[in-house]
């Protein structure tokens, strides 16, 4: 068997089962139409039997009755033959040739009606049956094209499939035709590859994006070893200080892959829901902020009005989410500026927001903030450490992974607000595809 002919198999075997579904279908109704002629027929046909009619003599015998339909009641009859004797007085003679010649007539005439009905009957019966084998087999191509046409989208929407790959998710099947059943299925079908083209470009672009942030610490690691040995005059000292450039480079790589691999897991959803306070989830971020020192160092104000915000989620990742909004208020505020930090619940569900000073942030900018290495302007960052323009974005991720609503406003007067509202806690579960995830 060529593979050709087996990539057609199925396909035909469906269409096959389609057209002999058809072809059942046409005979049983045509069956049960032809029984249903045929008895109302042979209702309709008129029927002979002998009877006594009204205005007979008594005792002359049997008359000839011709009836239609199944029971018709017995009685004065415009079919009713003169029986012998009611033809008048002067037939009932001694003479009974007359009366012999019409009693044969009689049973002619009657063998003759039967007959004819029972000739009409099996002649309509066996016209019908030809009829019926004749439609049988044109049945049989009839509902072969239809099923062809009924199959026809479905074999649009497989072509389409084999012909698009990573290279080509761009195309669609754009199928047209009525609003019914199948142009649904071409939709939806174009949609999944809409949905799988944004994915695969993100994770292109978040690729290209990664691979840049990781050249940069290496080369700069590989640099400052490459020149340290170079150095044929190098001391101790001078040793000690390229070693310990090269540790903060080491660092830098760790927190990336750290932060990249928190980042791969908030998209990818969570397993388990468990309950979980935000009040207290945000306590311990700022008792454990890695920005505590520099919130003192620059005479930042934190501002916390903590009310309890129960939800179901995963702790370790909420914790994160509020820890990188704490990061991103400190790293990007003004020197004596301001951080508000609250939870509470607002119309049923819970929510964290933080808000802080700062420089301004244009609002056609907003978005790009939560994208995976943007970074709005480096020069904002006032604590001196590059940043790795993963933090907003992985609060975005975990607040899509949680099924929460994350909004973002520029301040009037500089800095940046973000709150995120989670599900309520008697919701249940939520898949990374619960939440939208849209900036506001």
């Amino acid at each position: 068997m060529t593979p050709a002919l087996a990539s057609r198999l199925p396909r035909r075997t469906v269409r096959l089962r389609l057209t002999l579904l058809y072809v059942g279908l046409f005979l049983a109704s045509a069956a049960c139409l032809l029984v249903i002629i045929y008895f109302l027929a042979a209702q309709q046909l008129p029927d002979v039997r002998f009877g006594s009619c009204a205005g007979t003599a008594a005792g002359t015998g049997n008359s000839l009755m011709i009836t239609t339909g199944p029971a018709s009641p017995p009685g004065p009859s415009a079919g009713c033959a003169a029986a012998p004797g009611a033809l008048g007085p002067q037939s009932a003679g001694p003479d009974s040739g007359y009366v012999l010649y019409l009693q044969r007539q009689v049973a002619g005439a009657r063998q003759v009606a039967v007959s004819l009905r029972g000739d009409t009957l099996d002649k309509l019966l066996v016209e019908s049956g030809i009829a019926l084998g004749i439609m049988a087999v044109a049945s049989v191509g009839l509902g072969w094209l239809m099923a062809g046409r009924v199959l026809r989208p479905l074999r649009t929407i497989t072509a389409a499939a084999r012909r698009i790959s990573a290279r080509s998710l761009h195309q669609r099947i754009a199928l047209t035709g009525p609003d019914d059943e199948l142009k649904e299925l071409g939709d939806t079908f174009d949609d999944l590859l809409g949905r799988l083209e944004a994915a695969f470009r993100a994770q292109r672009q978040f690729v290209a994006n990664a691979s840049h942030e990781l050249r940069t610490p290496l080369a700069r690691q590989r640099t400052l070893l490459e020149v340290a040995l170079r150095d044929k005059h190098a001391s101790n000292e001078s040793l000690r200080t390229a070693c310990q450039r090269a540790l903060a480079a080491g660092e830098q790589h760790e927190r990336l892959i750290a932060a990249m691999l928190t980042l791969a897991q908030s998209e990818r959803g969570l397993d388990r829901f468990e309950p979980v306070d935000l009040a207290e989830v945000t306590e311990d971020a700022l008792l454990t902020s890695t920005t505590t020192g520099d919130t003192a160092a620059r005479g930042l104000t934190v501002s916390t009005a903590l009310s309890p915000a129960p939800t179901r989620g995963d702790e370790r990742l909420a914790e994160r989410l509020v820890a990188n909004l704490i990061d991103n208020a400190v790293r990007y505020n003004v020197p004596g500026g301001r951080i508000d930090v609250s939870t509470g619940m607002r119309r049923g569900r819970p929510f964290v927001a933080v808000t802080n000073t700062g420089t301004r942030v244009p609002p056609d900018q907003l978005g790009r903030l939560f994208q995976p290495f943007q970074r709005l302007d480096p020069a904002r960052d006032a604590t001196g450490k590059d940043g790795l323009g993963l933090g907003l974005a992985i609060v975005s991720a975990i607040a899509t992974a949680h099924g929460a609503d994350l909004s973002g406003r520029p301040e009037p007067g500089g800095g940046l607000s973000v709150e995120i509202i989670f599900p309520a806690r008697q919701l249940g579960c939520y898949s990374a595809a619960a939440g939208s995830g849209a900036i506001s």
